[in-house]
């Protein structure tokens, strides 16, 4: 797979529209996120490890808002366990189809089955681990409770949830540092000032981050017995909930 360039807010742009995940997006979003989410790449290969844990005999992955699939292909990399099935599960169309034609088939490891659908639509059952990899910060606050509930009804008895997210901080003062320290990041991969200041005024009211005490807190109410921090790099925190 060639990875191209992400140059989609290189040039000023007079009306910004609100961030989709488009087909302008799906072809450069390998090196959009790689250059935008601190800690990205070290976050995918520790979902295959962890995967490779928590994984039972006759259970199922779930990779919700898998995007071009790279946690469910590292997930499949690791899982030793028999007759396991990875159900890989995106709203974008684009997404979907080019992780479809990326996706080499290998009867040696467990199956990747690809669906296009809204994640709030899918029922979980059976499942040994759940991967929302950046993807709960873009449905609606209001549903997010019923949704990690119904996550956790589908889990296993020591099931594992994996949520990736981008963090605010009730602090104000690490608000601004955090902030600061992620848009140097950008910069620091080569995006310009324009770029990070247009991008980020296309999320504004798309990605809603929380702090870590609101997810902890919502996911104690959904059922799990502990949520903490595993990873974070800057304002991008990735955390462990159990059944």
């Amino acid at each position: 797979m060639i990875v191209k360039k992400d140059s989609l807010y290189a040039a000023p742009v007079e009306q910004i529209s609100a961030f989709k995940f488009d087909e302008s997006v799906v072809n450069v979003f390998p090196d959009m996120i790689q250059r935008s989410v601190p800690g990205y790449q070290v976050i995918i290969s520790a979902i295959g490890l962890l995967a490779s844990r928590f994984t039972h005999e006759n259970s199922i992955c779930y990779d919700l808002g898998c995007s071009l699939g790279a946690a469910s292909l590292s997930m499949r990399e690791q899982i030793t366990a028999p007759n396991c099935k990875i159900i890989a599960v995106d709203n974008s169309q684009a997404m979907i189809e080019q992780f479809k034609h990326h996706l080499k088939p290998d009867e040696n490891k467990a199956e990747i089955e690809i669906v296009h659908a809204d994640i709030r639509d899918i029922e979980i059952k059976q499942a040994s681990v759940v991967v929302l990899n950046f993807t709960l910060q873009f449905i609606p606050v209001a549903d997010r409770l019923a949704f990690l509930s119904k996550i956790y009804q589908g889990l296993l008895p020591g099931g594992m949830l994996i949520l990736s997210e981008k963090l605010n901080f009730s602090d104000k003062k690490q608000q601004q540092l955090q902030t600061d320290m992620h848009h140097i990041f950008k910069q620091a991969q080569g995006y310009s000032a324009l770029e990070v200041s247009q991008k980020r005024s296309a999320l504004e009211n798309v990605l809603i981050p929380e702090t870590f005490v609101q997810h902890q807190q919502r996911l104690q109410q959904a059922g799990f017995s502990s949520c903490e921090v595993w990873f974070q790099y800057f304002n991008f925190a990735s955390m462990i909930a159990l059944k």
